[in-house]
């Protein structure tokens, strides 16, 4: 029986060399080991935040070969494995496999609006061609359609891989419509919302701020499930208070040029972000100053951790 994912998922940037030409396999292994370090227990690859649109079929085979190699089982890694054109899906979803990821997490086919039907078709392909756990992605932002609760539990009826489902419609509800309409077969990971989404019975968090804060941002959900919750709404009031200072400048995909940059800040430099996104540097003095805002905010969440942990440490 395939391992249960629970927890606080790194949805992990790619880091490219300085000059965006290539992807840095030594950044990415350097990244990987603080991860572990501050005990997050798994990253998800080639999702949005990792800008796989941007990256190569051998970019994408040496990154998820190279990251899987490197953490040698010390946490989980699911691959991101979503194409359009749904041959490319598959055969990204088989090779995730051949190189031994623990899961893959998929959003439906992008740009065409496809119908249910579609949508349905699209996972029966993947789902006959691999054996791997697979997370459903739902974000109609960036797919332009939105997998209604009915639909999540028509792919769960139908398919016994698909067992797990990012959330993020920006409708917080749906997290209880899902394990409502699956009787509570799907695992929900929350998309937004981390404090809502876990009372009303997600079991995760897909995670982008793992990037740049990973120790606070994974210990927030151990904390919901430990019952800690006034601990966990004081990280989250942090996390929120830095998440809008990104979204006054970049109010869409602020997360990718941000969180370079901070990981950068944090002593982890993996690059900036590849066109067309808007690179750091071009967000000039606005973005420093915003950049310094931010990690501001960021001293003020270290020092809570560490009065956390000594609160724990007394007890």
């Amino acid at each position: 029986m395939p391992k249960a994912f629970r927890g606080s998922y790194t949805v992990s940037i790619t880091p490219f060399t300085p000059d965006g030409s290539a992807v840095d396999l030594e950044a990415q292994k350097r990244f990987l080991d603080w991860q572990i370090a501050e005990g997050v227990p798994g990253v998800i690859v080639l999702g949005t935040t990792g800008e796989f649109l941007t990256v190569s079929d051998e970019e994408r085979r040496a990154l998820v070969a190279a990251t899987i190699e490197h953490v040698a089982g010390r946490m989980d890694v699911l691959v991101g494995t979503a194409n359009a054109h749904t041959p490319n899906a598959v055969r990204y979803s088989r090779e995730a496999e051949e190189l031994g990821a623990d899961g893959l997490m998929i959003i439906p086919p992008y740009y065409y609006t496809p119908t249910e039907d579609e949508i349905f078709g699209y996972y029966e392909a993947i789902c006959e061609a691999v054996t791997l756990p697979i997370m459903l992605y739902n974000n109609p932002v960036t797919s332009n359609v939105d997998m209604s609760a009915k639909l999540v539990g028509r792919l769960t009826r139908a398919f016994e891989q698909i067992r797990y489902i990012k959330e993020a419609s920006m409708d917080v509800a749906r997290v209880y419509d899902i394990v409502e309409e699956t009787d509570g077969v799907m695992n929900v990971f929350a998309g937004e919302r981390i404090f809502e989404s876990y009372s009303l019975g997600a079991v995760g968090y897909v995670n982008p701020y793992g990037n740049y804060i990973p120790r606070p941002s994974h210990r927030i959900w151990d904390f919901l499930v430990e019952g800690r919750l006034e601990d966990a709404k004081r990280i989250q009031r942090l996390i929120t208070e830095f998440d809008h200072i990104i979204a006054e400048g970049h109010p869409t995909y602020g997360h990718q040029c941000y969180s370079k940059a901070l990981a950068a800040a944090r002593g982890y430099p993996v690059g900036d972000v590849r066109a067309p996104l808007t690179t750091f540097a071009q967000l000039g003095a606005e973005g420093r100053e915003r950049l310094e805002r931010i990690l501001a905010v960021i001293g003020r969440l270290d020092a809570l951790m560490l009065e956390l942990d000594g609160r724990m440490a007394a007890e």
